[in-house]
Formats: structure tokens, C-alpha cells, sequence
């Protein structure tokens, strides 16, 4: 079969990279990709952004699944443009992908149907927001209400960096975050505990939970610096035992899938929820993503040994939950479509997927400058060939005449399996030092917590 990632961060790479590894894959495109997806002999980069012209390009070429991994495709609507030309196609649809792409949307649904989150209001008017800070005070938490590229959300230690995220996102067309044509941000009461992402798979009814994951959201050693996309990650996160987890699916992820089928929006994909532990064993959702996490997707896919696209053929035949494989109803190729010769799926035993026992551990590297404003253009040298046990997955990263080159913030994540984290982390830095351009930036203490715990 044919496969289409659409995306080019380190989600995608590692997305790809995994896809390509079944036994029933032909071809996988990335669109439109990066410097590490060009550099992998069995990807191949494909330069198109646009919803329609992905559409149209998969009927062409007969592709028989395609996987969603950013957020802004999906909020653009790209899941209903390829259903409606009946397309295979993996992520919620546009109205559903509001859980993310609208903190608004997603903290009034969590209210409504008792999904433990914090306390919040929303504003569009930025003195009245003003006003709810110096009421409340701080810590205090801002969060644009529309997609801001991992740049969104400012947990504000002093009244005065509360203010200035809300003129920020609340300023005009040229600095606001815009949502359907309006700017608006929710402020949130500061809860303490630890972070930890979980993420399932959904067909709409059922869902499977991934491997439980801990990403490190500041630029700096020690958790100083601004918020970031996400500096590193490792898997499994102790931090989620086997109490928590249950929790999660419980009080969390189930109520939100039968809350979204309630209100006539079955939400179909991966579905990350960002949970906040407390002490005392409390679970609250911060928010939800609508896709897998960058980077929690490089350490995770690493420890995946189930076949991932069996998987996701499951998840959008509704069939997560079903006992038995679909069988080919017409053996004879001659006489079946592209989709049916592909429909022998095996059962995912009991829903139980396989897991290296190995802990992984991703270290970004990000360019000079970044979050603000991060410097393009400078050479990516000492990258190693992919090994068994550690991967240089790309996200910032293009060729040029041969050279590797810095395109965007994070640029890379060196990601390793170890028998124990420590010798996971080990091995990622061992290859991280090995790895130049100019400007570098990573975090030393990827892991800490796991470590410490």
C-alpha cells in the first residue's frame, strides 16, 4: 500500500519512519517533509501544503491511507475534504479538532460534561482581562484561544508577564492569536502537581492509549526560561502508574469521546490530553492536542513494536474495538480496488498493544534564537546514520546542494532506547555533542524527573 504523512516536523519524521517499517507498505510521502524525511531512503518528500491539491494528488496516486500530524491541517479542515472524496484518512474532522484549535471550544466542553480541568474565564476584551489578573493575581496562566504554534500558553509567575500575554494576544491582526477572525484569550487559575502526556488512539467510540509519556516544556535547565514547543521527552513516565492511568481513561478520555459523540461530533484520531498529577494522585486536563505530541511522538514510536498501521487502518474501519481481523472478501486481485486488497487486517489482541520494554529519551536541539526568533541558514553537521537504538529525527531541517541546513526552531531530536532511562540519556547526549551548527541550544537534564522520582 501507499502511505501520506502530512506534515514536516519531528512528529511527521518519526511518524513515517515508523509507518515505513510494516511489511505491507510500498511507498511512504511526507508533504512536504524535511531534511531528515529526504534523507531516509524509504521516505520521499512531496512539496505540497495545500488541502485540495493533497486530495487530489492521493486519488491520483491511489493512496490508501493517509495520517494527519499537525494541527493545522486539521483545523484548515483536511480530514473532511478527504472524506468527502472517499479518502482514507486518519484525524478528526474540523469541527471536532476544535478541542484544540479553540481553548474556548475546549474548556467549555470539558465544563459541560464534568471533565476535571481548572478554574478559567474567557475574554476578548483586554481590559476586563486585565481586571480578572489583578483580582486573581498571580501565578496565573494565559492561553491564546486559536493555534499559536506552540507559543499559545504563558504560565505567568508575575502579574506583570500575565498583562503583557494578554496585550500580546489580544493586540491587533499584525500580534494577536486569531481565532475565526476574532482574537481571545482564557486565563486560568495555576494548578501544581507534575505533567505528564497521555495519548490514545480513537475510532470515534473506543480507543487504545499509547505509551505514556513526560516532555519538558522550558528552554532551560531546571525548567528556567520561556515555554517552548517542547525541549525533550522520555517514555514510559513513572509519574503515571498504573492508578493514574486508569483515572485518565476514566474521568478524562472516555467521558470526552462519549461527550463528543453526545454533542453529534465523533472525534476519530489521536487525542493527547495534557494532565496535571497532583500529590495527592488528582488528575486535571490542562488541554487537549488533537494529535500526537513533538516530542513525545520521537521516544514513543522508538518503543512501538506493534505494527502501526495496523493500527490505523483499525482506528478508521471503527474497528479498534472488534474481536476479529477483516478478511478480503475477493482473493483475486484482478477484480478488487486498491482499498480492498488491503483490508486483511489482523485482530489487535484484545486491544493490547507491544511495547519495548526499554525506556527512550529525545533531546532536542534548537537553533539560536529560538523560541523568539529563532536564526535559519546555519549547517547541520556530524549527523550519524540511523542505528537500531538511536534515531536523528528532523523537524527545522532542509538540503541544500547536499548540506543540511536550519529551517525552524527545534531542529532536531536525537532519541535513544537504553536498558535503563540513565543509559538511554546517556546514549542521546553521546550522539547530541557529536551533532554541530552554529548557535546550537538544548536542555542537559532531559529525563531529571524520571530520574529523581
Amino acid at each position: 500500500m501507499k502511505i501520506l504523512v502530512i506534515g514536516s516536523g519531528g512528529r511527521e519524521h518519526a511518524l513515517a519512519w515508523k509507518l515505513s517499517q510494516s511489511d505491507r507498505v510500498q511507498s511512504v510521502y511526507v508533504a512536504p517533509g524535511n531534511g531528515g524525511t529526504a534523507r531516509d531512503k524509504n521516505l520521499i518528500n512531496l512539496p505540497l501544503t495545500d488541502v485540495v491539491q493533497l486530495r487530489e494528488w492521493a486519488q491520483k496516486e491511489q493512496i490508501t491511507l493517509t495520517v494527519v500530524g499537525p494541527e493545522a491541517p486539521l483545523a484548515l479542515g483536511v480530514v473532511d475534504e478527504f472524506r468527502k472524496h472517499g479518502l482514507r484518512i486518519f484525524g478528526p474532522t474540523r469541527e471536532a479538532a476544535q478541542l484544540e484549535s479553540s481553548k474556548a471550544f475546549s474548556k467549555a466542553f470539558m465544563v459541560r460534561h464534568a471533565i476535571p480541568t481548572a478554574r478559567y474565564e474567557s475574554f476578548t476584551d483586554a481590559l476586563a482581562a486585565h481586571d480578572y489578573v489583578l483580582k486573581h493575581g498571580a501565578p496565573i496562566v494565559i492561553k491564546a484561544d486559536g493555534l499559536a504554534a506552540g507559543k499559545g500558553v504563558v504560565v505567568a509567575m508575575t502579574t506583570q508577564q500575565a498583562h503583557d500575554a494578554i496585550d500580546f494576544m489580544l493586540g491587533g491582526a499584525d500580534t494577536g492569536v486569531q481565532h475565526n477572525g476574532q482574537a481571545r484569550v482564557v486565563i486560568e487559575e495555576f494548578l501544581e502537581g507534575e505533567e505528564a502526556s497521555f495519548i490514545v488512539v480513537s475510532d470515534g467510540l473506543s480507543s487504545v492509549a499509547l505509551a505514556t509519556c513526560q516532555d519538558h516544556k522550558r528552554l532551560q535547565d531546571n525548567d528556567q526560561g520561556p515555554n517552548t514547543g517542547g525541549m525533550g521527552a522520555y517514555s514510559p513516565a513513572p509519574v503515571v502508574t498504573p492508578q493514574i492511568h486508569a483515572k485518565a481513561m476514566r474521568e478524562i478520555i472516555n467521558p470526552t469521546l462519549k461527550g463528543m459523540a453526545n454533542d453529534g461530533i465523533p472525534y476519530s484520531g489521536f487525542l493527547y490530553a495534557g494532565l496535571m498529577i497532583t500529590k495527592a494522585g488528582d488528575i486535571k486536563c490542562l488541554e487537549f492536542n488533537c494529535r500526537l505530541g513533538d516530542p513525545e511522538t520521537q521516544p514513543i514510536m522508538m518503543r512501538l513494536k506493534t505494527d502501526l498501521v495496523d493500527v490505523l487502518m483499525s482506528a478508521t474501519q471503527s474497528q479498534l474495538s472488534a474481536i476479529h481481523a477483516l478478511h478480503t472478501k475477493d482473493k483475486d486481485s484482478s477484480k478488487s480496488d486498491h482499498h480492498e486488497k488491503t483490508a486483511h487486517w489482523p485482530a489487535l489482541d484484545a486491544l493490547e498493544l507491544d511495547w519495548d520494554r526499554r525506556p527512550a529519551l529525545g533531546v532536542v536541539m534548537a537553533a539560536a534564537g529560538y523560541p523568539q526568533s529563532p536564526r535559519k541558514g546555519d549547517v547541520i553537521t556530524g549527523l550519524p546514520s540511523d542505528q537500531a537504538d538511536v534515531m536523528v529525527f528532523h523537524a527545522g531541517s532542509c538540503t541544500v546542494d547536499g548540506a543540511y541546513k536550519v529551517t525552524g526552531g527545534r531542529v532536531l531530536c536525537v532519541t535513544a532506547l537504553g536498558g535503563t532511562l540513565k543509559m538511554a540519556q546517556q546514549l542521546a547526549y553521546s550522539v547530541v555533542e557529536k551533532i554541530h551548527f552554529d548557535g546550537a541550544q538544548y536542555r542537559k537534564d532531559i529525563g531529571y524527573r524520571a530520574l529523581n522520582h
